[in-house]
């Protein structure tokens, strides 16, 4: 086998091969939620460009800093799903499909959910904590990116991304992802770019918080299974026989 393919089967076989089963085995009823995330962006895009549901939109899934905080929070949920308007909506739509529906397959709807939401919020947090630093701070952001719309589905796809590739051990792609955002900060450094930094970082903390916690568990089974098996070479106690520090009972005579 040519070393490309090594590799590629080595980086992508166990990702490909549990998508790739699934999608034969249960079809489009293996991605339920990616579907409806798909359709709602398409009806949230429609509606945002009609004269009447502009406004509609950016009440209802619109994050800015400048928003209260408590309102930024209740939107948080419905802007994953909100394109920007400055770019084609076919790209966010062929992103949540494609990405959502990985890590619908790979690690179920509401762990995918759960990871697109801590993304999005890392993102929306730190837009308010760069503002208050100011654009004159290495982290900092302009006082203007107050009134700019928060990055909607992106930020989401790209802590999925890097999550799903960590739990299957694609870590040359998790990686890469990591450096392609840092580029695109290098290079145009934006509100998005940069929150989408703070979405890496918040994944990133979250697998380190999986990997910890399956270090302790496998510990802790292998601890079990010691003792277990001690007890097991041990063999059974023999009734009658002396248990603590008191006396064992006397023998019963006929």
């Amino acid at each position: 086998m040519r070393t490309p393919a090594r590799w590629a089967r080595a980086e992508w076989g166990l990702l490909y091969v549990t998508v790739r089963e699934t999608l034969l085995k249960r079809r489009l009823r293996a991605i339920p939620m990616t579907l409806a995330a798909v359709c709602l962006t398409a009806l949230l895009q429609w509606v945002q460009n009609q004269e009447w549901g502009f406004q509609f939109v950016q009440n209802v899934g619109a994050v800015r800093a400048e928003d209260p905080l408590w309102l930024a929070l209740l939107r948080t949920p419905l802007s994953l799903f909100v394109p920007a308007l400055d770019l084609p909506v076919w790209g966010a739509l062929a992103q949540i499909l494609l990405v959502f529906g990985i890590a619908e397959i790979c690690i179920g709807w509401w762990r995918t959910l759960t990871i697109a939401y801590v993304a999005t919020l890392a993102g929306t947090l730190y837009a308010r904590v760069g503002i208050s630093l100011g654009g004159h701070a290495p982290f900092g952001l302009p006082w203007t990116d107050a009134q700019v719309v928060d990055t909607g589905p992106s930020a989401a796809v790209v802590g999925l991304a890097v999550y799903v590739a960590w739990r299957y051990g694609a870590y040359a792609t998790a990686g890469a992802v990591t450096v392609a955002m840092v580029a695109e900060v290098l290079v145009k450094e934006n509100l998005a770019g940069k929150e989408h930094l703070a979405a890496l970082m918040a994944v990133g903390l979250l697998c380190l918080a999986v990997a910890v916690r399956h270090r302790f568990a496998h510990e802790l089974r292998r601890r079990l299974r010691r003792a277990y098996a001690r007890r097991m070479r041990r063999g059974p106690r023999r009734p009658g026989s002396r248990t603590g520090r008191g006396p064992g009972a006397p023998p019963i005579h006929p």
